[in-house]
């Protein structure tokens, strides 16, 4: 019996031991299993995202297939270090390779910003091209010029013609037509080459030299001309130094182009706008002498009053003789 006993208990105590060897074995698998299944559905996301990003960096660089933005962790590095490495270690693994996608994703926005900000920008510059026509249109109206030669005082109507700063190519191309007298084929190509032979002067001041050119015009005797000239001028240099002189010479280009009214209109502006300016007293005899072309006594001897008594020196020294010759003209009471 003691022999058997023996014999039974060396057996049990194997037996036993090879049950806890296979218990232990079993809850060791049974604690990978869920372990493994979980990296697996994280490593099918990752993989996931991936193919996303680089299906996105084909979509914003055709051709291209990842040639800008190289992903910073291969695929073959994914599976091999895992069994002997610590519990951590998967987890910081994807916590990388969400931070390498997030920064990859950043770089595509912020690519795709840039090249719609470029895009927008050559919109903008390519947009307003073809603007530049109209002015070209809208220069040739020199038919009012004509036609507000008779009627009533309205130099609004004047003042309308052209604002480009290139006067002396734009004067030259509209004038003959306006020329009513006897611009008829070669005399209209005889006109415009004379005024093309005057010279435009070209200084440091723009504003004198838009004076001096509509002086030159006036002086030749091409008053339609100078009549645009002088209006472009005090339309853009109201304050400029020879304001005075440019109102006083636009007016005189009207009277002595036989347009008494419109140069009533101009001197009178002048006077009225600074009585104190360089030119208003001659505006003023001016003024007189226009009301005298129109037959028009009363208003020239209020005109000649006015005069005598603003300018009282000027009535006894520069402009004695012109004053002498207007007075003498008209029969004034007083």
């Amino acid at each position: 019996m003691t022999t058997w006993l023996g014999r039974v208990r060396p057996v049990k105590a194997a037996t036993l031991s090879a049950l806890a060897v296979v218990l232990i074995g079993s809850a060791q698998v049974a604690f990978v299993t869920p372990a493994f299944a979980q990296d697996t559905m994280a490593e099918a996301r990752i993989r996931k995202m991936e193919a996303e990003i680089r299906a996105l960096q084909r979509q914003v660089f055709p051709g291209g297939d990842g040639k800008f933005f190289t992903p910073e962790i291969g695929s073959g590095q994914i599976t091999t270090a895992t069994p002997n490495a610590p519990a951590s270690t998967p987890v910081t693994d994807l916590l990388t390779r969400m931070e390498t996608l997030e920064t990859q994703l950043q770089r595509l926005t912020a690519q795709v910003e840039q090249t719609a900000n470029r895009v927008a920008l050559i919109e903008a510059r390519l947009g307003p091209a073809p603007t530049d026509a109209a002015p070209a249109i809208t220069v040739p109206t020199p038919a009012p010029v004509a036609a507000v030669a008779t009627p009533a005082p309205t130099p609004a109507a004047v003042v309308t013609p052209t604002p480009k700063p290139t006067p002396a190519a734009t004067p030259v191309a509209t004038r003959p037509a306006a020329s009513t007298a006897a611009a008829s084929g070669p005399a209209s190509a005889q006109r415009v080459a004379a005024v093309r032979a005057i010279q435009k002067p070209a200084t440091n001041d723009t504003g004198e030299d838009e004076y001096s050119y509509g002086f030159r015009l006036w002086e030749a005797k091409f008053y339609p001309e100078a009549q645009q000239q002088l209006k472009m001028y005090v339309d853009r240099y109201p304050r400029h130094a020879k304001i005075s002189y440019a109102r006083n010479l636009l007016g005189r280009a009207y009277l002595d182009d036989g347009k008494p009214r419109d140069a009533a209109t101009w001197f009178l502006q002048n006077f009225q706008s600074d009585k104190t300016g360089a030119r208003a007293s001659d505006s003023l005899l001016l003024l007189a002498e226009s009301m005298r072309q129109l037959k028009d006594t009363s208003r020239a001897c209020i005109a000649l009053a006015e005069f005598a008594e603003t300018y009282a020196s000027e009535a006894a020294g520069r402009l004695k003789s012109q004053y002498d010759v207007t007075r003498n003209g008209v029969k004034c009471t007083k």
